[in-house]
């Protein structure tokens, strides 16, 4: 399987999962308060459903590649009998009666509204569930009935429509917490602070045009030590943290620089550099695949690459970088072994690659958790990552942020190109903690837009109109979609011209 459906299937596996907890969040407490939820479904599903199933007397039935269920609704009749029409002259449709409800046929889903229809779409983003009497993408303000039942969203009280409205929040955050708990349950966790970098740090061109040079040690910032700082919350400080002076260990000197205000944003439009800052480590060959070009060059396990094509390479990242420029050419590599300097001859193929892995000579420590320790652990790193990614959502408001926003292409190349339990769910989680906050931004259409208002409706005590919230809506969704297409059209842009 290629590596771009590893990382489609983690991406579609992943957010679908988070999609379904965020609309169960929704779902539970309507039921709690006992208002209908008409529909659930994994995946959208246009004109069909893959199934569906519905409890009716107490007994399942299901349906397969079936149409979509027609919503209990009527076309509206003036006096005399006649249709009334919208001003586009289409048909207006208006809820059915409890009891028109109750003359339908027995086998009509529609006759048990009650019940909750289940069912798994053809279109795989997502889901939803649809809450009666609750203004949304999938109800218009024309399909409420004129007068609100007992069994409907907006029949309820404020402080209920909060809890109902907040629930697909909550459950993602708090499943993002037990998610991080599990992980460092199951595998624990590895640290390695910056500044017991054994072979130092390796530089962006960016950091080194500031003053920094590979195995450069970072030891402090604005006179705070990093001791404990592992490599991600330090990039956060680095990126986020306005000007700061650099307090760095090179050789046997201790020298100042001046990391600049706007640093972050620098960065951020020149990301195809990768990260900032890396642990610089040499490269030391742990394995060659027979019949590659490492194979051919007579390299073995223990062997340092020092130089490619004449060019002096200290580290890993720099035998990467020199290499990429020789792709299907012949080079020379040369290396140390046993203390002794040696050259080879090779040909590299179009990827610029050896075929060999190299030996991690980084030892971070391991640190276990048990059970009981794993749930406040999982607690603070959820904490933390929310924390951060608020902290950088400041970023998406500079020009440098905006141009580097991405859409599914961008979020399916953070997972691995092969499969990997650890990665995925930690994935999973720093997904989870986005989507809980993105979707409590205060924009309609969003679970924050929708609790503004209801913050609006307790403090002046007036309700906006259905039309109103209908209006809001539609123009937030509108809004999201082309941030949707503007994202994406990111990606694409980036992978053809990038």
């Amino acid at each position: 399987m290629s590596d771009f459906w590893i990382k489609a299937i983690q991406l579609i596996l992943s957010l679908s999962f988070l999609v379904v907890i965020h609309e169960l969040g929704h779902f539970t407490w309507a039921r709690i308060f006992k208002v209908r939820v008409s529909k659930f479904y994994v995946f959208f599903n246009p004109w069909f459903s893959l199934v569906k199933c519905k409890r009716i007397n107490g007994k399942w039935q299901f349906r397969f590649f079936a149409p979509n269920t027609p919503d209990a609704f009527k076309e509206q009749l003036d006096a005399f009998g006649n249709p009334v029409l919208d001003k586009k002259g289409n048909p207006v449709y208006i809820p059915m009666t409890d009891e028109e409800i109750a003359q339908l046929p027995d086998d009509d889903w529609r006759k048990y509204p009650d019940n909750t229809e289940w069912g798994i779409g053809w279109l795989p983003f997502g889901g939803y569930c649809n809450i009666a009497g609750m203004v949304d993408e999938t109800t218009s303000s024309d399909q409420l009935g004129s007068q609100p039942q007992p069994w409907e969203y907006r029949s309820q009280s404020a402080w209920k429509r909060m809890l109902i409205i907040s629930g697909g929040v909550m459950v993602n955050f708090i499943a993002a917490l037990f998610i991080y708990g599990a992980i460092l349950y199951h595998w624990g966790d590895y640290v390695m602070p910056v500044n017991k970098a054994p072979y130092g740090l390796y530089y962006a061109p960016t950091m080194q045009e500031l003053g920094f040079k590979n195995g450069d040690i970072i030891l402090s910032l604005n006179n705070q030590p990093i001791d404990d700082y592992e490599i991600g919350d330090f990039l956060y400080d680095l990126l986020l943290n306005g000007e700061q002076e650099a307090l760095v260990q090179r050789g046997n000197q201790q020298l100042t620089i001046t990391i600049p205000k706007d640093y972050g944003q620098v960065f951020m439009s020149h990301q195809a550099e990768g990260s900032p800052v890396q642990f610089a480590m040499p490269f030391v060959v742990d394995s060659v695949v027979p019949n590659g070009p490492a194979y051919y060059a007579n390299l073995q396990q223990g062997d340092q690459i020092i130089a490619v094509q004449g060019q002096t390479t200290l580290y890993a990242q720099d035998v990467k970088k020199e290499l990429s420029k020789y792709s299907c050419d012949s080079i020379s590599i040369t290396y140390l072994r046993n203390n002794e300097q040696n050259t080879a001859k090779t040909f590299v193929g179009d990827q610029g690659l050896l075929s060999v892995t190299f030996k991690n000579l980084i030892e971070p420590q391991k640190i276990e958790y048990g059970f009981w320790q794993s749930i406040p652990a999982g607690f603070k790193l959820g904490w933390k990552t929310l924390v951060n990614y608020v902290r950088q959502f400041k970023l998406v408001f500079t020009k440098e942020g905006a141009e580097s926003l991405g859409g599914f292409g961008a979020i399916g190349s953070l997972f691995p190109s092969v499969w990997n339990w650890h990665a995925f769910w930690t994935m999973t989680a720093f997904l989870s903690i986005i989507l809980a906050f993105m979707n409590f931004l205060p924009i309609p259409g969003l679970d924050g837009g929708y609790f503004i208002f209801l913050i609006y409706e307790v403090i002046t005590g007036r309700k906006p109109s259905d039309k109103f919230m209908e209006w809001t809506t539609n123009i937030g969704f509108l809004l999201l979609f082309m941030l949707l297409i503007y994202a994406n059209g990111n990606d694409l842009y980036k992978a053809i011209f990038k």
